[in-house]
């Protein structure tokens, strides 16, 4: 496969100094400031690599970017023919988006609900380790993300068939898990009646880690937007918090990673125990 991880998220965000103090005060991680021509943006030190998640200042809360890190120059040449066969129009990315990104080489798409969508190759270590809050690893790295649409058929054919993710397994009738490497899923794809990012993951070291964070959210009095359960498909402990921009984040660790003799199925319920919403769940009864 082309594409080998979840490589980074850029988001436009009205309340930029909100992001920075959750990832600060609760999640444990440094942020970076940096000017990106006229815009002002803040980089999230998640591990040892550039960035993560880029927040860029804005008037309004919308993706801008979703990144993907693929293995080879060769492999992005092959993706890129996929997608314009397939009918995608794929534009080079700038210099300064590839300085930005650390990456060589990198390329866009504009996806069926118009999320720009990107490819890199390459990734640029800027340090040798993070900052931690004491007694534990905390935050490990990007995990996943969750996108909800009322164009589930449009995207299932994007990330299944185009870019050659897997599916790992699924709730009928409206809510499909992919994989691009070993980890259980790294995107999920569900039905909605508008598009949104449903959730992005922060992966932590230990339950030890989502446990603190999990304290440190209700000192803050950060909205807990889903309580903390263990998931039944990819078996990881987590909680989700709703973050300035509206979504939620997931605070997880332990989910499983599966082989190429892993038979996709449906999981039935959602969860073993726990997470309890606060609000209604989107996901309580899928549609197709």
């Amino acid at each position: 496969m082309g594409i080998r991880k979840l490589g980074y998220v850029g988001l436009d965000v009205a309340d930029l100094d909100g992001w920075t103090d959750l990832l600060g005060r609760t999640l444990g991680v440094g942020v970076t400031h940096e000017k990106y021509g006229t815009d002002e943006l803040a980089l999230a030190e998640i591990d040892e690599f550039k960035y993560r998640l880029a927040l860029y200042r804005s008037t309004e809360d919308r993706p801008r970017e979703l990144g993907w890190i693929v293995d080879s120059p060769w492999e992005l040449d092959r993706l890129t023919q996929r997608l314009t066969g397939a009918g995608f129009a794929v534009a080079d990315g700038s210099s300064e988006e590839k300085e930005l990104r650390g990456a060589t080489q990198l390329r866009w798409f504009t996806d069926p609900v118009g999320y720009r969508v990107e490819l890199a190759v390459g990734e640029a270590k800027v340090r040798l380790g993070v900052d931690r809050p004491a007694r534990g690893p905390g935050v490990t790295g990007l995990g996943h993300f969750v996108l909800a649409s009322p164009k589930l058929r449009e995207l299932r054919e994007l990330y299944e068939s185009v870019l050659e993710f897997k599916l790992t397994d699924y709730r009928a009738p409206g809510l499909f898990f992919f994989r691009c490497n070993r980890t259980h899923h790294s995107i999920a794809l569900a039905h909605a009646d508008t598009t949104s990012i449903h959730h992005l993951e922060f992966e932590h070291g230990s339950i030890d880690d989502v446990g603190r964070a999990y304290d440190r959210a209700k000192a803050n009095d950060v909205p807990i937007s889903i309580n903390l359960g263990r998931h039944m498909n990819d078996k990881a402990i987590s909680f989700y918090i709703r973050n300035p921009s509206g979504f939620h984040l997931e605070i997880g660790c332990g989910g499983i990673e599966v082989g190429d003799d892993w038979i996709p199925h449906d999981f039935g319920r959602s969860d073993e125990w726990g997470h309890h919403h606060a609000a209604a769940n989107p996901f309580a009864s899928p549609r197709s």
